[in-house]
């Protein structure tokens, strides 16, 4: 049965119940509750600029236990749209299901991106907002950290103003959550992956393709090696693996990524003629603006009004991490600054100022990084991650995990209890299995598809070069070993692949 056809005839038989066993060697699960979960159709959610896959969607609200280990309890709703497949005949019976990374962004603005992807061009698309997403109820969105985010362009990155405005917003997001009497210890990868299990059994679907990137691929493999039954094939890109998610590493990948693009800099004559030392250069400006900071007003991209930016080391390297300025134009950008332009880095800092305020769910993302990625190492280990990634960068820099500063600090107030032994297993199956990387990742490198490989014996894996963090949106080519995997998992066609390069950097005239 497709999940179109589930919709229309769940409206009058009610859900499926939910029951499922574990794997052989795997960690029990939570227990059953004693209300199943189900699925209710409803309206579709309205993003206010409109996705045109919507309009013609079957939508509603998936109903699930807030806390599975407390039968009886609460329950929340998570949005969920089903999308036609493009094909006008017979299509796949198997959909394939979307599992967004974050956590905590807005899945639903990600439909465009999936469509244009050609995710359901003979198969339905099926997408849910993860618990505590936009749309969900309830939605842990933290406008008090939006605003801080927005005001956080004209600090300093990682000082102590910064640090007290930011722990602020934290505090009284949480405050305002645990008060509304949301159970924040439950908003982690474990439920997650549990609500999974249960949209398949309400849709009542056989089986189906799972496609989640970033964290939407940790929580693809948590759930593989949870509730693995239903599951034909399942393709992770960008990868995290759950065994390896700890804070510190990402001080390991923001290094991989950077010396990628370094390297493929190097590897083309006119790039290398034209910018000889980045790596050198890198430090020389990180050095330099952590020793004296600039401040500018300029305008967002994309026209505005100015807004007051600092520069600093650590919020230039946060610019970099967060694909602020595109890899290609990376080597043009710190020739600029080097020579005391510092326009495109000062500009990617202000587009911080445009915050969609409550569109993130920030309360998702602390529950998750507290209880599964914090535990077990401090601040001093982000600070020895960093200078083993990039030796004879200022400690002040150093000590602040990229994307995620403070971290520790916050997850001392978001208080949520440690999960790291329950989540940090490795991912044992043979299902088949796509693993897809970008060389210019530098959120999750391309080295950490190595630790999940090894394990899923029935597995192909692509790296793209030239492609960033989310590689299937960005590369016709992906795109291509994407469509043949669903269709072949145990044969996808990969020789698109072969011969593929980073395409020419930006050269600015001498």
């Amino acid at each position: 049965m497709t999940a179109a056809a589930a919709l229309a005839c769940l409206a009058a038989t009610g859900p499926a119940p939910s029951s499922a066993g574990s794997p052989p060697a795997q960690p029990a699960r939570q227990p059953s509750p004693a209300v199943p979960s189900r699925f209710v159709p409803g309206s579709c959610p309205k993003p206010p600029k409109p996705i045109k896959a919507l309009s013609s969607a079957r939508c509603g609200f998936l109903e699930v236990p807030e806390n599975r280990s407390r039968p009886g309890g609460k329950t929340i709703k998570l949005a969920v749209a089903v999308i036609a497949a493009v094909a006008p005949a017979k299509p796949a019976q198997d959909p394939v299901v979307f599992m967004a990374g974050g956590p905590g962004g807005d899945t639903i603005d990600d439909i465009p991106f999936l469509i244009d992807s050609g995710l359901n061009k003979d198969r339905e698309l099926i997408v849910m907002a993860q618990r505590g997403n936009l749309y969900d109820q309830p939605n842990l969105a933290c406008p008090e950290i939006d605003r801080f985010n927005a005001q956080a362009v004209g600090l300093r990155y990682g000082t102590q103003p910064a640090k007290q405005l930011m722990l602020k917003s934290v505090k009284e997001c949480r405050d305002r959550l645990a008060a509304d009497g949301i159970d924040l210890s439950a908003y982690n990868t474990t439920e997650n992956a549990a609500d999974f299990a249960d949209l398949r059994k309400a849709l009542d679907l056989p089986r189906w393709n799972v496609y989640g990137y970033s964290y939407g691929s940790n929580l693809a493999l948590t759930y593989l090696r949870l509730h693995p039954e239903g599951i034909r094939a399942v393709a992770i890109d960008s990868i995290t693996p759950p065994q390896s998610a700890v804070l510190p590493w990402g001080w390991s990948s923001a290094a991989e990524g950077i010396n990628n693009i370094f390297e493929a800099c190097a590897a083309q004559p006119a790039c290398k003629s034209r910018y000889p030392d980045l790596p050198r250069l890198l430090t020389e400006q990180v050095r330099k603006l952590e020793a004296q900071p600039l401040t500018l007003n300029v305008p967002p991209p994309g026209g505005g009004k100015p807004v007051k930016v600092v520069l600093d080391g650590g919020a230039l390297l946060d610019v970099i991490v967060a694909f602020g300025v595109r890899p290609k134009d990376i080597p043009a950008a710190l020739e600029e600054l080097g020579n005391g332009n510092p326009e495109r880095f000062a500009k990617a800092r202000a587009a911080g100022s445009v915050q969609k305020v409550g569109a993130f769910a920030h309360g998702l993302t602390n529950s998750v990084a507290c209880g599964e990625w914090a535990p077990g190492y401090s601040e001093p280990d982000v600070l020895k991650a960093g200078r083993e990634a990039f030796p004879g960068w200022p400690d002040t820099v150093l000590a602040q995990v990229p994307q995620l500063p403070f971290q520790y600090a916050a997850c001392r107030i978001w208080n949520v209890p440690d999960r790291a032994s329950v989540q940090r297993v490795a991912t044992v199956s043979s299902v088949p299995a796509l693993v897809v990387s970008g060389t210019f990742d530098v959120k999750t490198g391309v080295s950490w598809a190595r630790n999940v490989i090894r394990d899923l014996s029935r597995s192909t894996a692509v790296q793209i070069p030239g492609i960033g963090h989310w590689v299937v949106p960005q590369s016709p080519c992906a795109q291509r070993v994407l469509a043949s995997f669903l269709a072949r998992p145990a044969a996808p066609g990969t020789r698109c692949v072969d011969g593929l390069e980073p395409e020419p950097f930006t050269i600015i005239p001498k």
